[in-house]
């Protein structure tokens, strides 16, 4: 039976740190492409060359060539402009719209029964961008935010509290940036919601400054933005869909009447599977959360109208 295929278009921090999770993971054979010579061939032999050492069974090839990505199971698109500091995710929209329309092309025209996730920021305009390109049906099309902005929040979680991540979950919803949605009363500690553990004032300490995580890595790193974390929480989505686990994450996924919003890429539990996002899980949000939903969203739309000029 032949090994899965995963393409990771861009072989930058995010690209290559997804690429060695996937790989240190067993999920499958790894190609990873990029346009500038060299590099993701460089990057991707290194990483293969891990394998004895690690011990994983899997193949790793770079090129710049999309004939190579041909009849890709899951196609993973990092491609795009990292963050300096200053900027937000907003800022990179149209450099990044460009590079996000034509890589979806090109994927699509080699792997047309892929599914995609989309990682580049600012993350629902660029989902939204691909799928004006590409037209998949929802369950093939989703970005990854929501498990990073979950991580973070619960990592904060974590530290705050001086227990194990392992027993904190948590739940964020809405776009990936400033106007994101974290819900403390769905977040918890072996299932104590963190209302019961906190001060009010704090959770909302820890809420904007997963708001401010990824500005946060920004500042510290001056020249680039996070890499391990993304690429560790897409790997999970991947993973999810390759093994058919059915988990419950996050994703930006193409709403069709849920939480009251239609046709707009949002952050919301998904079931992934086999087929992909095979189930948007509605949770019952109260006015005030409604209200922060909805206000992403407009956030979202008011972007959007960026991409259509």
């Amino acid at each position: 039976m032949a090994r899965p295929k995963i393409t990771i278009v861009g072989a930058g921090n995010v690209g290559a740190t997804t690429a060695h999770w996937a790989a240190s993971r067993e999920l499958g054979d790894i190609v990873l492409i990029d346009i500038i010579e060299g590099v993701p061939q460089g990057k991707a032999l290194d990483l293969y060359e891990a394998a004895p050492v690690e011990g994983f069974d899997c193949r790793v090839t770079g090129t710049n060539d999309y004939a190579d990505t041909k009849n890709s199971d899951i196609v993973v698109v990092t491609a795009g402009v990292a963050r300096k500091p200053g900027m937000s995710r907003d800022d990179l929209i149209s450099i990044n719209a460009g590079i996000v329309g034509s890589v979806t092309d090109e994927v699509v025209k080699q792997s047309p029964d892929c599914i995609l996730i989309i990682v580049s920021n600012p993350l629902d305009v660029m989902v939204t961008k691909a799928h004006m390109q590409c037209k998949f049906p929802r369950e093939r099309i989703m970005g990854m935010a929501g498990v990073l902005d979950s991580a973070r929040f619960r990592t904060f979680i974590s530290m705050e509290l001086g227990v194990s991540v392992e027993d904190i979950t948590a739940t964020v919803l809405g776009g990936h940036g400033d106007s994101m949605v974290p819900l403390p009363r769905y977040s918890t500690v072996s299932g104590i919601p963190i209302t019961a553990l906190m001060a009010p004032e704090r959770i909302e300490e820890l809420v904007q400054r997963t708001r401010d995580g990824g500005a946060e890595i920004v500042n510290y790193l001056k020249t680039g933005s996070a890499f391990y974390a993304p690429g560790a929480s897409v790997v999970q989505m991947v993973e999810s869909i390759l093994k058919d686990k059915k988990r419950i994450l996050p994703c930006a996924a193409l709403l069709e009447g849920e939480y009251g919003q239609e046709g707009i890429f949002m952050g919301v539990p998904a079931k992934l599977g086999a087929g992909g996002m095979e189930e948007v899980v509605e949770l019952e949000l109260t006015p005030e959360e409604k209200t922060a939903f909805d206000n992403s969203a407009d956030h979202v739309r008011e972007l959007i109208k960026t991409l259509e000029t």
